[in-house]
This record gives C-alpha cells, sequence and structure tokens, in this order.
C-alpha cells in the first residue's frame, strides 16, 4: 500500500469509485464512523489508480466494475482518529454491471475489507447537502460532474 507514517500525520494515495445510477450514488463507511465516504481504496506500489480501482471493488464488494474517466485529482488534508493525513485521491466514474444484485438495493449492504465491516449504501444526489460525506467538496460537486479532470486541494476542518 502506498500509504506511510511521517513525523506529522499519514500519507496515502488512494483511488476513488464514482458509481452514480439511477440518480443515487454508492457511499460507504466503516463500522466504526459515523461519516461516509466513496468507495475505494489504497494504490499498490507499481499499481495504477485505476486498476487499483478495479482491484478494490472487487475484493471490498464481489464487483467487476468498468472505469470510465477521471474526474478529480484530490489533494485531502484531514483529521481522523486525533492524526494528520494528506491524502493523494485519484476519483474515477466507474459504471457497474446492469446484473449486479446490489444495484437497486435501498437498504444498505456489507462489504469487508480485510476483517473490517464497510456499510454500502446508496444515496439520492439530492440528499447529500445534509449528509456527513467527506471530503465535503463531493456533496455539491457531486451534483454536476465535471467534463473534463479538475484538480482540487481540499481541507476538511481546518
Amino acid at each position: 500500500m502506498l500509504t506511510f507514517r511521517h513525523t506529522r500525520g499519514w500519507f496515502t494515495h488512494r483511488t476513488v469509485a464514482v458509481a452514480i445510477h439511477d440518480g443515487r450514488v454508492l457511499l460507504h463507511r466503516s463500522d466504526a464512523d459515523k461519516f461516509w465516504a466513496m468507495p475505494g481504496g489504497r494504490v499498490e506500489f507499481g499499481e495504477s489508480a485505476a486498476d487499483a480501482l478495479v482491484r478494490e471493488l472487487h475484493e471490498e464488494i464481489s464487483v467487476n466494475v468498468q472505469v470510465e474517466r477521471l474526474l478529480w485529482v484530490v489533494e485531502n488534508y484531514f483529521q481522523h482518529n486525533g492524526a494528520r493525513h494528506h491524502e493523494l485521491g485519484m476519483y474515477f466514474l466507474i459504471t457497474l454491471p446492469a446484473q449486479w444484485s446490489h444495484l437497486h438495493d435501498d437498504a444498505p449492504f456489507d462489504g469487508f475489507e480485510q476483517t473490517v465491516r464497510l456499510i454500502y449504501q446508496w444515496f439520492p444526489l439530492a440528499s447529500l447537502p445534509d449528509t456527513p460525506l467527506y471530503p465535503a467538496f463531493l456533496r455539491s460537486a457531486l451534483q454536476a460532474l465535471p467534463d473534463h479532470t479538475v484538480h482540487i486541494v481540499h481541507r476538511d476542518g481546518e
């Protein structure tokens, strides 16, 4: 994983799925967290961010996705569990298979990152301004996806 401890916090190279279907977006959170995030995971050394995203979603929720295009490159700075984080995120628009069993779910469903339970849920795009979703810029940015890749520097809670 491209994650390492620095004297001032943690650095992570993360790949992120933007899955939108029927006016809803797929979010997830761990059991321990009270906020939502976009699905994805850490890129491995020598692995492209797009390949890492395909691998992560297959490992966590047993789905084979099609990566469409890069939406955002995000330098994200935040605090979590008492530590400072510097995250480089690659946010890709993806397509889920039409036959995927969770494509039309209204209720939350489980995924797993190794032994950690992840809760996945579809959220109406219109509900995002009132959803505890981080990074917070996504609450409005997901309402109108960019036509080209956009670089964002975002600081939550600073």
